[in-house]
């Protein structure tokens, strides 16, 4: 049997360090078994998927030095590999699962699904799907299936009793029926969901190994009764353990900057990085903490993984990161390196008209530009204190700005602006005013060229990780302030639209 193990990111956002993460183990597991690692686009959420966030998903991969065997890029003999590409598929095996009555139709409709949802919360009762479409007669489901009623396909579970499998790293997990609810396989607008999607792409791609984030362990039971229903043999699965904030909670943007990206354009080098998730669980059986993707491959074993939450802890990175730079970079390669990282015409370039017309010699670049080649600028209390806002309406101006930018899904200059410029508004407050604490947070002075051609040139990453920077650097918002502010952000919203 040749090990074939995969991962299938969603290209709905910046790539996920917790991505690289279990891209990096899965792909370890594969090589070290001599084996093959593939990569699947998750693209069913056609709403939020781009191919800007799928292009950044290989990119970011391929920085880190982490290569696939088949996928969207390089095609292979089980495509194609975006899900997207493979509707007709899943709806196959759905009807599959309706003839055989391992799954139903629902019609109800969202606002019958709330109400549901408030009478169970009402009486004190988890809310769960209470099995509704099962009541459905033939004859009725055949009517409005022709009337063209909207419908989703759910699976069937059983009512009683417990699921028990055994985990590649947890050994043996029980957990009750009651707490499944019947998932919906197949959406009203025909894509399937995640469980539909996986179990068929995995059968058909041969895919022997699943190791997935702990977050889906509750979902194993239904993953493996699909594979039960269709008869198939279900790979093995192993739940990696969480990466975590130094505070022990989730790994978050709010609290860590999580793209991948992030990285990259922070300078550090994409060894160390590797290095770095490579310690998140797991250690090289002679205890050095500074080792390569090739090191790391020769010694795997994934029972040595560690199930106690790792620590994502940036200052760790920075120390390892230091390492790889003076103990395997030459003069030489530190400086093509540091030309690479930012020095190279392809960032530099789209800079020039920005700074041309506001030099008059050239040592006026560095120190008019100089952010545009740093990591977090420096914010002190009296270039706060020069702007006409109050500090508490700074604050609130940058967490607004925050959540703004966090559901942007186009890193374009018009819609930065057009955005910024609609929540100002909102805000009651004079744009000149509303974007000076933005021009602090980005750029560390007001005096700079745009600083919406700054965040554009900046990318997402970067700039929400400065915003967010200087925000925790003013205090940020107390329980109760970001409980207020919310409510407020939510209210505008329906002004942004």
């Amino acid at each position: 049997m040749t090990v074939r193990t995969r991962i299938a990111p969603s290209p709905t956002g910046d790539p996920h360090v917790g991505t690289a993460y279990i891209a990096l183990f899965n792909l370890c597991f594969a090589r070290q078994h001599g084996g093959e690692f593939i990569l699947r686009i998750e693209d069913t959420d056609q709403v939020r998927s781009t191919k800007e966030s799928e292009q950044k998903i290989f990119d970011s991969l391929r920085w880190l030095g982490m290569d696939w065997d088949e996928g969207p890029d390089k095609g292979g003999e089980f495509g194609p590999y975006r899900q997207s590409e493979r509707a007709d598929i899943y709806k196959k095996y759905a009807q599959q699962l309706i003839n055989q009555g391992d799954a139903f139709y629902c019609f109800a409709t969202p606002q019958e699904l709330d109400e549901m949802r408030r009478e169970q919360q009402a009486r004190g009762e988890r809310p769960n799907y209470d099995g509704r479409g099962l009541n459905h007669s033939t004859d009725e489901i055949k009517r409005r299936l022709a009337a063209g009623d909207p419908y989703v396909v759910r699976m069937k579970i059983p009512e009683e009793g417990s699921f028990t499998f055994n985990d590649y790293l947890r050994g043996e997990v029980e957990i009750p029926w009651q707490q499944i609810d019947m998932q919906v396989l197949l959406k009203q607008d025909g894509l399937p969901t995640y469980f539909l999607a996986n179990v068929v792409d995995d059968h058909l791609m041969g895919i022997t190994h699943v190791f997935r984030g702990e977050e889906w362990l509750p979902s194993a039971p239904k993953l493996i009764k699909l594979y039960d229903y269709f008869g198939w043999e279900a790979p093995v699965l192993g739940h990696m353990p969480l990466l975590r904030n130094p505070d022990k909670s989730k790994l978050s943007k709010r609290k860590n900057p999580t793209s991948i990206l992030y990285y990259q354009r922070m300078g550090y080098l994409p060894e160390a990085v590797v290095n770095y998730l490579g310690r998140m669980g797991w250690s090289m059986p002679d205890g050095r903490e500074k080792f390569s993707l090739q090191d790391m491959i020769e010694n795997f074993d994934m029972k040595r993984v560690s199930l106690g939450g790792p620590i994502f802890d940036p200052e760790k990175l920075d120390w390892l990161n230091g390492l790889w730079i003076r103990e395997d970079l030459s003069d030489e390669q530190f400086l093509q390196a540091l030309r690479n990282w930012a020095f190279n015409d392809e960032y530099v370039r789209p800079l020039i008209p920005l700074i041309k017309g506001r030099v008059e010699r050239f040592s006026q670049v560095v120190p008019l530009a100089s952010f545009m080649f740093s990591g977090m600028p420096e914010l002190t209390e009296d270039k706060v204190s020069a702007l006409r806002l109050e500090r508490d309406e700074v604050r609130r101006v940058l967490q607004f700005v925050s959540w703004q930018l966090d559901d942007l899904r186009q890193w374009e200059k018009s819609e930065l602006f057009s955005g910024l410029k609609r929540l100002s508004k909102a805000m009651g407050i004079k744009m000149g005013d509303f974007m000076a604490p933005l021009f602090l947070a980005i750029a560390g002075t007001t005096s700079t060229f745009s600083v919406v051609d700054a965040m554009q040139l900046l990318g997402p990453d970067l700039s929400r990780a400065r915003i967010r920077a200087a925000l925790n650097l003013l205090g940020g918002a107390s329980k109760k302030e970001a409980k207020r502010w919310e409510k407020e952000y939510r209210v505008l919203l329906d002004e942004l639209v």
